[in-house]
């Protein structure tokens, strides 16, 4: 076994706490990655105090990880010793089904493997990236390029694939008008993307101190949804609408400012369902979509894209043991726009 030691949450009721434990020996297709920086999402939250499911304890959250190559197994062929690698939501599937072969491991039909929070194929809890080790098959580790501030790429393997995927599914690109629900970790990274493909960028947001920052990521308007007039200037604007808030929140008030045939893409993943009147999408031929993270083939297509761009997302480094800190602030919006957490602190 190989020794590790990280932050976990032993119950929903307890915080993270350092904790020792063992991931399994490499096998001959795996990778062993000594972890620099771990993202800290909004999943994190949800799951360690079992918002959306009862959870697999001690938990040990974390899904944006990057980090160093220290160890290949015999007949792994894509990776050597001291390569950049990346870690996002999974890590491992069947690789077998239609949705595997079709580069969308993440829907996984058989045996998908998310990268905390569950249970390997051989039924051993997996534990995630607030930890300074992943052992993971080849085939889930990532490729990251060496122009890319390394701490800064480490939410795009959730914040940045999870808005980057709807987008290009969606071929949102020049000739369209792209409003981004929320301005937090995955807002401001559909900002980055929408513009880069583009696309002319909104943001629709309730705090209007968010303005110019919204400007400086590259959003050409900008609309405070609580302010009736802005919001009636908006009426049937956008092809697309991508909402990135995960706190709970009424979408009918945006689907009116969606034109005809217009899609509204939610990722953020708010606890409690939407209520959707019939009419309210009949009307104007309106699509309400989703879309889940990203698969393999995509999520390294995007690291490649955002090498080429130069998009990283915007981050604040912490130390580990401000984690419930950087929760709360996370949960208050107070943060621009991504904690992610200095491993180097364990």
């Amino acid at each position: 076994m190989i020794h590790s030691k990280g932050y976990a949450a032993q119950s929903a009721e307890t915080n993270l706490a350092p904790w020792n434990f063992d991931r399994r020996d490499l096998g001959p297709h795996d990778v062993l990655i000594d972890i620099a920086y771990c993202g800290v999402c909004h999943t994190d939250v949800h799951l360690t105090r079992n918002e959306w499911f009862p959870g697999i304890f001690p938990m040990v959250p974390g899904h944006e990880i990057v980090g160093i190559i220290s160890q290949v197994g015999s007949h792994v062929q894509t990776f050597k010793k001291g390569d950049r690698a990346a870690v996002g939501v999974m890590v491992d599937s069947c690789r077998t089904c239609e949705e595997c072969r079709n580069g969308q491991e993440q829907f996984c039909s058989v045996s998908p493997v998310l990268t905390y929070n569950n249970l390997d194929h051989s039924g051993q809890p997996v534990y995630g990236g607030y930890a300074n080790n992943i052992v993971v098959p080849e085939h889930f580790a990532l490729h990251v390029a060496e122009n890319l501030d390394f701490a800064a790429v480490a939410p795009l393997l959730c914040a940045g694939i999870t808005t980057y995927s709807p987008l290009r599914k969606w071929k949102v690109g020049e000739g369209h008008k792209l409003a981004v629900v929320g301005l937090g970790g995955l807002g401001h990274m559909a900002v980055k993307f929408g513009v880069a493909f583009g696309a002319e960028v909104t943001v629709l947001s309730t705090s209007p101190n968010k303005a110019e920052a919204a400007k400086k990521l590259g959003a050409h308007q900008f609309v405070v949804t609580k302010d009736e007039e802005q919001m009636k200037s908006a009426l049937r604007s956008f092809h697309f609408i991508i909402d990135t808030v995960a706190a709970n929140h009424d979408i009918n008030p945006y689907l009116g400012l969606l034109k005809t045939n217009g899609v509204y893409i939610n990722v953020g993943m708010p606890a409690e369902p939407w209520q959707l009147p019939s009419f309210a999408l009949a009307t104007g031929n309106k699509v309400v979509a989703g879309s889940g993270a990203g698969g393999l083939p995509e999520t390294q297509e995007m690291l490649d894209f955002c090498a080429q761009h130069s998009i990283v997302s915007d981050i604040e480094l912490i130390n580990i043991k401000d984690i419930h800190t950087a929760f709360e602030r996370m949960l208050k919006g107070d943060v621009l726009y991504r904690f992610v957490i200095d491993m180097a602190t364990l």
